[in-house]
């Protein structure tokens, strides 16, 4: 099927959301077993970690870990936001840069401005985002940052969606002070599909629309190794206790370019590939074999892929073995860990 389509249903009595495109599952929200993303805890210094830089916080879920800390001392009270997940047995992950996220705005605490986001290109469509922005504001020391969902529209949308997240904002940013507590929840899927995924698209809802839909059949294929990519190349998409290995395969094609068409292809399938499984951390791909002139061709199409993935990840770079590695942000739950 043809377009943009978001799928909101259950797996398993866990919420979920996907969203396909032409018929292909691009991307997969699904609730799991630790804090989401985005919850805010008041918390309370615990212990550092000596070497890391780091230090252990006391919430309600337990132990969280803070890196880069200064200044700290156990028994501080201070608030901090989920930033991802964690390995099994490791402590979940925060940050004190404590963001307030939804479809048209970020609010950016001790961030003051008002920015408006680079993909929207026309000057009028810019000047009329920071209009509605700058009546909607407050003199409070609190950033703004105006998401490319502004695009196009309604004003009123927009003007309530900043006010509401500025006084989502105070309330929490006022509740800084006392015993350890979880102050906010960070979205679900159903909510972050709508934050995150703006762009045009058909919105279903029946009960059991992930099987009507094809969304279970292609859970079915992202829950095993293989992508399979057109001319025969195919990725192994394989997760480990280390890091994620990737390798990939060239099938058939024996001609003297076939290496490079490989890897391009792999280029441009990798994040969705990664996305859908929910996999992060170190990445390692073990490439076809392709001349060394068309390195740096690889890395501009590995880079321009990535571009358009919503997950933080980084181009670390080439091996002495011609392996090529990557370093992304574990944003997501291991797909086959979820739906165990």
């Amino acid at each position: 099927m043809k377009g943009r389509q978001i799928i909101l249903d259950q797996i398993n009595g866990r919420e979920a959301a996907a969203l396909m495109v032409d018929g292909q599952l691009d991307d997969l929200l699904v609730e799991g077993d630790a804090p989401r993303p985005g919850t805010i805890y008041r918390a309370v210094a615990d212990r550092p970690v000596k070497g890391q830089g780091g230090m252990f916080l006391k919430t309600p879920d337990g132990n969280v870990f803070l890196r880069q800390v200064k200044g700290l001392a156990p028994g501080d009270v201070m608030l901090v936001q989920v930033t991802g997940y964690a390995e099994p047995g490791k402590a979940i992950p925060v940050t004190q840069k404590v963001l307030f996220k939804s479809r048209y705005v970020i609010v950016t605490p001790d961030a003051p401005g008002i920015n408006v986001s680079r993909s929207i290109h026309e000057d009028d469509e810019r000047d009329r985002i920071l209009e509605v922005a700058h009546e909607v504001s407050r003199e409070d020391g609190v950033g703004l940052i105006l998401r490319s969902a502004c695009e196009g529209a309604d004003r009123d949308e927009i003007a309530e969606d900043i006010a509401n997240m500025l006084d989502l904002a105070e309330q929490v940013l006022a509740d800084a002070e006392g015993a350890a507590e979880k102050l906010i929840d960070g979205d679900g899927p159903h909510v972050a599909a709508w934050r995150d995924w703006s762009e045009p698209a058909e919105v279903v809802t029946d009960a059991g629309c992930f099987d009507t839909h094809g969304v279970l059949d292609a859970l079915e294929d992202a829950q095993g190794s293989r992508v399979s990519l057109d001319g025969g190349v195919s990725l192994f998409v394989e997760p480990t206790r280390a890091l994620v290995a990737v390798d990939v395969n060239t099938g058939r094609d024996t001609s003297p370019a076939a290496g490079t068409k490989a890897n391009f292809a792999a280029a441009r399938a990798l994040p969705r590939a990664l996305r859908v499984r929910g996999l992060g951390g170190q990445v390692v791909l073990d490439l076809a074999p392709m001349p060394k002139k068309d390195r740096r061709g690889f890395e501009s199409a590995l880079r321009a892929a990535f571009k358009r993935d919503p997950i933080d990840t980084t181009l670390v770079g080439w091996t002495p073995l011609g392996h090529f590695e990557l370093q992304r942000k574990k944003a997501r739950q291991e797909l086959r860990e979820v739906l165990k």
